[in-house]
């Protein structure tokens, strides 16, 4: 997003505030009354992986995973691609749209996941989800956790989610807080980091609706969290150079589409973040169908960046670039899995390329610090396909005039220091956030040995 303002220097202001002020506004939770609390994760098979660096994840996916949460009108299904539908309905509840004003009535059935105590007590923590969401259903996904002093969070709404846009319209929630931590788009944030309060453990919890009387469903296959705890820093250390790959990963840009569909944010530098998660849907093999594609204006080319734009769309944001609503959007072609997490290094990002696994980094600089990139800016992403036999970084940059381009290749020193810090100077001189490493991991539900062996390296398998 080149240029623009980012949510992530906001939530650095806000989160700046935040730590200056004594009360806070009351959470927006879930007025529906919380499940007795669920016994402690079992953690099976290895799949609750803690990262060196401030970062650990845990996914549940399996069939056993969706056995041991607590089920209220849900069901484990196995399988292929085991998950979870809605099998009996707790209940009925009426649901206003805050972006269409509509009041409508739904059936509802619950899954709370286990307690999980991360090997890393968190600032930070982001959900993801893979699923698909007939028409006529939903889902919402919330947090709730207990702090390092033994108190505890509300639950979090961390994203009311649909895959289309005609029943509900995917949202994020804003001004949900307990006056010490907070909720901005799609991160949970710990107020004031320095006060040494952490997040110690968490659960997740899954409503899933659909319309009464009927018998639709949403599938879940994945569900879960990021926690985090990256130090504050301006520089990290510089990784030695360790590959010499590049990836045919299709390139488009996202300033070809500048001026379309003012409804979803307008194209151009608004539309970084879908522009990337199509370039690796696509070199993945998957692809929305001509039906899909038939509502884009036959005069505009690549359709399918629109129709990632529109469908990665968060009305309460405004914009395209809410970080789980990427990965669920991918997740929704067949077999691919996707997830929101956090990298150590470029060593992290060799072994992935090494692999065959591209992936979508956030960062944000000064036009002076990315040679070649020709812009500065609050907030960006782009895909990471290759190094160069001298360690470079070579990016499939959605913030170029075409497709032809889009591929580009970034001193690996600059680029390294500017995805991984979590402080940097703006033009004006303001010390505001950076994004400490975030990325988009897209890949088949059936990865090779190699790349089973390199998602599991990087923590998340």
């Amino acid at each position: 997003m080149p240029g623009s303002a980012s949510r992530r220097t906001v939530l650095a202001a806000a989160l700046a505030a935040a730590a200056g002020t004594a009360a806070a506004e009351a959470a927006t939770a879930s007025d529906r009354p919380a499940v007795p609390e669920p016994a402690p994760d079992p953690a099976p098979g290895g799949a609750p992986v803690g990262a060196p660096g401030g970062v650990a994840n845990r996914f549940w996916s399996t069939y056993t995973d969706w056995r041991t949460g607590h089920a209220e009108g849900t069901r484990a299904v196995a399988g292929r691609r085991p998950g979870l539908v809605l099998d009996a309905p707790l209940g009925r509840t009426d649901y206003t749209d805050p972006h269409t004003g509509r009041t409508s009535a739904w059936e509802y059935a619950r899954w709370t996941s286990p307690a999980h105590t991360p090997e890393v007590p968190a600032t930070e923590a982001i959900a993801s989800w893979n699923a698909r969401t007939p028409a006529g259903t939903w889902l919402q996904v919330e947090l709730s956790g207990t702090y390092s002093d033994g108190t505890g969070t509300p639950w979090f709404v961390m994203g009311r989610w649909a895959s289309g846009d005609t029943d509900i319209r995917r949202t994020s929630v804003d001004d949900q807080s307990d006056g010490r931590s907070s909720v901005w788009t799609d991160t949970f944030a710990v107020d004031d980091p320095a006060s040494g309060l952490r997040l110690a453990s968490y659960r997740l919890r899954l409503t899933l609706y659909r319309r009464p009387g009927t018998t639709l469903t949403p599938t879940v296959w994945r569900v879960g969290a990021m926690a985090s705890d990256v130090p504050d820093r301006f520089t990290v250390p510089a990784s030695a150079p360790g590959l010499a790959r590049e990836l045919a990963v299709p390139r488009y840009s996202q300033n070809t589409h500048v001026g379309q569909y003012p409804e979803y944010d307008n194209g151009g530098e608004a539309w970084c973040s879908p522009t990337s998660s199509q370039m690796i849907v696509e070199y993945w093999g998957r692809e929305p169908s001509a039906a899909d594609l038939a509502w884009v204006d036959p005069a505009f080319a690549d359709p399918q960046v629109c129709h990632a734009a529109r469908f990665t769309y968060d009305f309460q944001y405004a914009g395209c670039g809410n970080w789980p609503f990427n990965a669920a959007y991918a997740s929704a072609y067949p077999d691919l899995n996707a997830v929101v997490t956090r990298l150590r290094s470029l060593t992290d990002l060799e072994t992935l390329i090494r692999a065959g696994i591209p992936a979508i980094t956030s960062q944000s600089f000064r036009k002076e610090e990315l040679t070649g990139a020709g812009y500065g800016t609050s907030g960006h992403l782009m895909t990471v396909i290759g190094f160069t036999p001298e360690g470079d970084v070579i990016a499939n940059d959605p913030a170029s005039p075409t497709n032809e381009a889009v591929r580009r290749v970034y001193l690996r020193r600059e680029w390294e220091n500017i995805w991984l810090r979590t402080k940097r100077y703006n033009a004006s001189g303001k010390v505001v956030s950076g994004t400490g490493g975030v990325c988009y991991l897209y890949f088949p539900d059936r990865p090779t040995p190699a790349q089973r062996k390199a998602l599991q390296a990087v923590g998340v398998l």
